[in-house]
């Protein structure tokens, strides 16, 4: 019998605290999820009887040409799942987060049932669905009329928004794919050691996929939801051989089930740790503005680094007091402190982050992103005010505001006239900080998408 199919999404995230801190261990970020989420339907390929296929097709149907083929098969001495990426039309496009993901995925789960490997791997389409705020509409676009637009580009040229896509992406592929063929007693993505499962294997794709070992904060939210973080050392994912090379399968069996991973997620579940929930103040929202530019995050990251290593004394003394500075604002977020607490712990760390970009030369809170938000937290009552997260720049701007109506139609009218006058598309996203992480969807729910 063919399997049903199976969904799952994965969120967005926001470092509202922790932006280059979050790289070294000896510090931590507060990271928000958010209700933008990726979303991967995996639908069993069915096949006359008699025909055998070993072909995954993904779709990713929002945008043009947006369809990847892969050929796969055991690879010799334990190499684990190579697959083949096949032609489409007269185009073969790569998209190394989704392949890597796929060879990563699949080989776990052929590692984690050796004795079935042959019959658990049947066909399959993935069909990817990501919210609306990931990306930023053309212009001069209708704007959106349900949950998933059609955008008329290709997917190497949309405008991301910065909310996370390629973390969401890996991790909501790969948790659809073990939940696709996973039974629920090997499987489970509402159990620890499911969550804690589909971290590792993420993490590991993820870092893969990119070329280099990251924080990881980014998967970390799309696994768990909002949470204070501590990176992994990136000794742990080394040893791990290339997709298809000899060992490669026991060795991401072992690294998914190791105790080595000494990432720290706290979602502030834990009373006897003596912290409170990560969570809003009641009756605050975490609002996005895009600006719709995005960042060169990778060469700016390089010459935050390049400065702290030039200014050792400097840079660790400035992060340090940052570091302090961002836990008063979890402090303030998470206690009872009031509107005027959380405003004034915002101001304090961004007054030191835009230190951090003057002392290295790296437009971490640019000029025109300093106005604007001054402009919103002085102009727009409600607004408690906000951030430039994660490495800054130009990419989405995180707010913190009352949550009620009269508050976002004064925000959205200021927005519009701000636009107008700068000769700048700026706009509040639909999306809000959310708490929880992956989960099952219902795949009804992505009926005539799929």
């Amino acid at each position: 019998m063919p399997r049903p199919s199976t969904a799952v999404s994965a969120p967005g995230k926001v470092l509202l605290a922790g932006g280059y801190l979050v790289l070294d261990r000896q510090y931590t970020g507060l990271v928000f999820g958010l209700s933008a989420r990726i979303n991967v339907v995996a639908q069993e390929i069915e096949t006359s009887q008699g025909v055998q296929l070993t072909e995954i097709v993904v779709d990713s149907p929002q945008f043009l040409d947006a369809q990847w083929r892969y050929g796969y098969r055991l690879a010799p001495d334990d190499g684990g799942i190579h697959l083949t990426q096949l032609q489409v039309g007269s185009d073969i496009s790569p998209n190394p987060f989704v392949e890597t993901t796929l060879a990563y995925a699949l080989t776990y789960i052929t590692a984690t049932t050796p004795h079935a490997a042959s019959r658990t791997l049947a066909p399959v389409r993935l069909t990817i669905l990501a919210d609306n705020d990931y990306y930023s509409q053309p212009h001069d676009a209708a704007p959106a009329a349900g949950r998933f637009a059609k955008f008329p580009t290709r997917l190497r040229d949309a405008h991301k928004t910065g909310l996370g896509s390629s973390a969401a992406l890996v991790t909501a592929l790969a948790a659809a794919l073990l939940a696709h063929y996973l039974p629920p007693g090997t499987f489970d993505l509402g159990a620890a050691a499911g969550r804690r499962a589909l971290h590792n294997l993420a993490q590991a794709a993820h870092c893969a996929a990119q070329g280099k070992v990251g924080s990881g904060f980014d998967v970390a939210a799309a696994v768990y939801g909002s949470c204070r973080y501590r990176r992994f050392s990136p000794a742990v994912l080394a040893g791990v051989p290339e997709p298809g090379r000899p060992g490669f399968a026991a060795a991401l069996a072992a690294l998914v089930r190791s105790d080595a991973w000494d990432a720290e997620v706290d979602r502030g579940d834990d009373a006897a740790a003596g912290r409170g929930p990560v969570r809003l103040p009641p009756g605050v929202a975490l609002r996005m503005c895009d600006v719709d530019c995005g960042s060169q995050t990778v060469g700016m990251v390089k010459q935050v680094l390049a400065w702290r290593a030039a200014d050792p004394a400097a840079s660790r003394a400035l992060w340090d007091e940052l570091q302090a500075r961002n836990e008063e604002l979890a402090a303030a977020l998470g206690g009872a402190a009031g509107d005027a607490a959380v405003a004034a712990a915002l101001a304090r760390a961004r007054g030191l982050v835009r230190a951090m970009g003057a002392a290295s030369g790296v437009p971490i809170e640019p000029p025109s992103q300093t106005a604007l938000l001054d402009a919103l937290a002085a102009g727009v009552p409600g607004v408690l005010g906000g951030v430039v997260p994660g490495a800054g720049g130009f990419d989405a701007l995180a707010l913190l505001v009352r949550d009620d109506g009269a508050v976002e139609a004064r925000l959205r009218n200021f927005l519009a006239a701000w636009g107008a006058e700068h000769d700048a598309r700026v706009r509040l996203l639909e999306v809000r900080g959310e708490t929880e992480g992956a989960r099952r969807e219902d795949p009804a729910a992505y009926e005539g998408w799929v």
